[in-house]
């Protein structure tokens, strides 16, 4: 079920961006202590990792989706009403 496990990524992605968004704004409200801003500041790093990792990851699955049957990528701008 390779459906199922891309929608669990695409959650997880939004989850981790969701608490990423969460820490920048108690960090930078300047309120939390300094042991807890570093915690923050460790979380936000690992769960930063993990979205570009996500990204990445989706930007190779488009990529295959895209390749012309030659091997050569086809590079047209995305336009989101683009019915091709």
């Amino acid at each position: 079920m390779a459906g199922d496990k891309d929608k669990t990524s695409i959650a997880d992605f939004e989850k981790s961006l969701d608490e990423l968004e969460k820490l920048v704004r108690d960090l930078e409200q300047g309120e939390l202590p300094l042991e807890q801003s570093l915690a923050a500041f460790e979380r936000g790093i690992k769960l930063t990792r993990e979205c570009q990792s996500a990204l990445k990851s989706a930007e190779q699955r488009v990529e295959q989706l895209i390749q012309n049957s030659d091997g050569s990528l086809e590079t047209r701008p995305f336009a989101p009403d683009d019915t091709h």
